[in-house]
């Protein structure tokens, strides 16, 4: 029960991520910092398609992700297409995950302690609630900046 929910969560913030991106009036608009923003939407939605595919695709899957967090500030002008097609990419491991997790791995150890040692369903609520903040920045990024 608790897996489907946090499954539909995830499906949903993921969805949202995806509209804020289609409602950019262009992709360059994705891309654009001012003044004390430093990041912008578009990296932002990098660092949540790193973030899931690392802490989820790669760690609970073991997909082989390798992250580069630095291209994920760093990388600049990509198409709004290409930012959706790696969202995409993500939610389909996201969505594998889920599928395959049972309320049983949820109080396992996380792999990971960089939080002190918790459990995976700990890290999966504390990376939806992250994916949240930064859904939320890119959303007032867009009204404020998308010109």
């Amino acid at each position: 029960m608790q897996t489907q929910t946090l499954q539909k969560l995830y499906n949903f913030e993921i969805e949202n991520l995806a509209k804020e991106i289609n409602s950019y009036s262009n992709s360059e608009n994705l891309w654009i910092t001012k003044e004390n923003i430093s990041n912008s939407g578009g990296n932002l939605a990098l660092h949540i398609i790193g973030n899931l595919n690392h802490f989820i695709g790669a760690t609970l899957l073991q997909t082989n992700y390798v992250r580069n967090r630095e291209a994920e500030f760093g990388d600049k002008n990509l198409s709004k297409e290409f930012l959706l097609k790696l969202l995409k990419n993500a939610q389909e491991i996201v969505n594998q995950a889920f599928d395959k997790m049972t309320e049983e791995d949820l109080l396992k150890t996380y792999p990971y302690d960089f939080m002190g040692s918790n459990t995976t369903g700990f890290y999966i609520t504390r990376f939806l609630s992250h994916l949240s903040y930064h859904l939320g920045q890119i959303n007032y990024h867009r009204r404020l900046l998308d010109k």
